[in-house]
């Protein structure tokens, strides 16, 4: 068998064997492929496809790459959530504690960013200490004790997937369906959980950018999901502007902290009790949707979902302290106020545009290899729909290099539209698949 015959065979779009596939992932996993034919079979995926079987093949091959997680000792429904990547989305943050404090075992097994999108590991390595490198006897062990941790992807767990996951982001193949459901789904299976809540993202802000793509994610997902035997429930939500006000990873924190405190952006809160809902129910600590999201407004109100976030933090060798007291946060040294050029409505406010500038100043990675800058990003001052007067502040760039910020600040002045009108209101969540 020849890895180039492969890439031939994939990119005239015919499908591989189960012994095929498994050739390639076990070849790139343990280094005989190289990175420039892995590469060009991920492209090849990348624009023929995959077949349902094709994709569950490569899932198991991934999960079965390295060691399950055996989280059995712990008693009670193991829940995860997890999102397709979107721009200003740390619902991870605050859904997850909420849930855990209502009672829900959730083992997060959390991404890095990838291409415009932020990722749930960044934004807590923004926290000064926290570990996200736990092994997974520590990871066993905080999950008994607090019924939440939040973990990358260890070198026992589906290895090939960190191996693809970062060549993806790299080699612009992170959009694929094929290959986010199977990287989703090795992981999720992997890491010992009995049900999955997913956030698929749509919209200029997400991967998928269409919604009849994100449908055809989420029921891949959700049909994955079911053939191993896990409940998954799949929400399909707007990416079109961001979600919250802050872009970048220390920001996005402080939106946390302050959400948490029921303080946060509306739409950010409503999805955020919305996820934590699912996952309360698909944990069976519900009878009804509606009595999980009764249980988890109360773990908002209640502060209890706070005061989880801030345990998880100390518990991972991070200061807890950084909730209440944002200077002991990552924090930019320059700041820059885009203005806009006349009177109206915010019409647009191009997701992708701001996630992509906000990367630029150094809070994404353009290679595999980019170190991130924890305390850059956009903080936007409006929403779409709201008014603005000539010369009203629309955001504040927010960096610490000079390197791209002329460029940057161009990037998010065209993200913005002024309208003479207002738009007509969107739904934040488009439909719910499983």
């Amino acid at each position: 068998m020849r890895t180039v015959d492969l890439i031939h065979r994939k990119r005239d779009g015919e499908e591989l064997s189960a012994e095929e596939i498994a050739y390639v992932v076990d070849g790139y996993t343990n280094g005989t492929i190289p990175d420039y034919q892995a590469s060009a079979f991920l492209m090849a995926v990348f624009f023929s496809g995959m077949t349902d079987r094709e994709v569950g093949v490569l899932t198991e091959r991934m999960m079965e790459s390295g060691q399950k997680v055996d989280l059995s000792s712990i008693p009670g429904l193991k829940v995860d959530k997890h999102s397709t990547g979107g721009v200003g989305d740390k619902t991870s943050l605050i859904a997850a504690p909420l849930a855990a404090a209502a009672g829900v075992i959730v083992p997060m097994i959390s991404g890095r960013a990838l291409g415009h999108t932020g990722g749930t590991l960044d934004k807590l390595e923004s926290i000064p200490g926290f570990r996200t490198n736990l092994t997974l006897d520590e990871f066993r062990e905080q999950l008994a004790q607090h019924g939440l941790a939040f973990i990358g992807q260890t070198a026992e767990v589906t290895p090939a997937d960190a191996r693809f996951y970062a060549l993806r982001d790299a080699t612009a193949t992170v959009e694929s369906i094929p290959l986010i459901a199977s990287s989703i789904m090795s992981k999720k299976l992997a890491s010992g959980l009995d049900a999955l809540v997913l956030d698929v993202k749509v919209g200029s802000g997400g991967f998928m950018k269409r919604q009849v793509d994100a449908r055809r994610l989420a029921q891949m997902m959700v049909g994955i999901g079911r053939r191993a035997d896990k409940h998954v429930q799949a929400l399909i939500t707007d990416m079109n502007q961001p979600l919250g006000y802050a872009i970048g990873n220390a920001l996005e924190v402080m939106e946390v902290s302050q959400t948490l405190q029921n303080a946060g952006p509306s739409d950010l809160t409503r999805l955020s009790l919305e996820l934590a809902a699912r996952m309360i129910f698909l944990g069976k600590l519900t009878a009804t949707l509606d009595e999980a999201r009764e249980l988890a407004q109360k773990k908002l109100l209640d502060g209890s979902g706070y005061r989880k976030l801030k345990e998880v933090i100390a518990a991972q060798g991070g200061n807890p302290q950084v909730l209440d007291r944002f200077e002991l946060l990552p924090n930019a040294t320059g700041a820059r106020e885009i203005s806009s050029p006349r009177a109206g409505y915010i019409s647009v406010i191009d997701a992708e545009y701001i996630g992509q500038a906000s990367s630029m100043i150094g809070a994404g990675r353009d290679t595999k290899e980019d170190s991130i800058d924890p305390a850059v990003g956009v903080i936007l001052e409006v929403k779409v729909g709201q008014k603005v007067d000539a010369g009203g502040v629309l955001c504040r760039l927010y960096y610490t290099r000079e390197d791209n910020v002329d460029e940057a600040a161009q990037l998010v002045e065209d993200a913005f539209r002024i309208a003479s009108t207002a738009p007509e209101s969107r739904e934040l969540i488009l439909e719910v698949v499983g």
